[in-house]
């Protein structure tokens, strides 16, 4: 029984601090300035210096790959240099 009353006033005090953030202006809500801009600007720039190194290491897995199958016209289970022995 304790635990419902506990979390419900966990509930209204993060609660009781809504109205004010609820009365902002609809225009203002919208500015933020150049540094928000330059926030992002870099955000992105990470992002993209992250992808292009994975997109050449996925390139390369594939044309491996490819390379490697390419060349074998059936698959064997046993390792290559070791054949079967009757």
């Amino acid at each position: 029984m304790k635990r419902p009353v506990s979390s419900f006033l966990i509930l209204l005090s993060m609660l009781a601090g809504a109205p004010s953030a609820w009365a902002v202006e609809g225009s203002q809500a919208g500015q933020g300035g150049l540094l928000v801009l330059v926030f992002l600007g870099v955000c992105a720039l990470v992002v993209v210096a992250q992808m292009v190194p994975a997109l050449i290491l996925m390139m390369g897995a594939v044309s491996g790959l490819a390379r490697r199958t390419a060349g074998k016209k059936e698959m064997s289970l046993v390792p290559a240099g070791r054949e079967e022995r009757e």
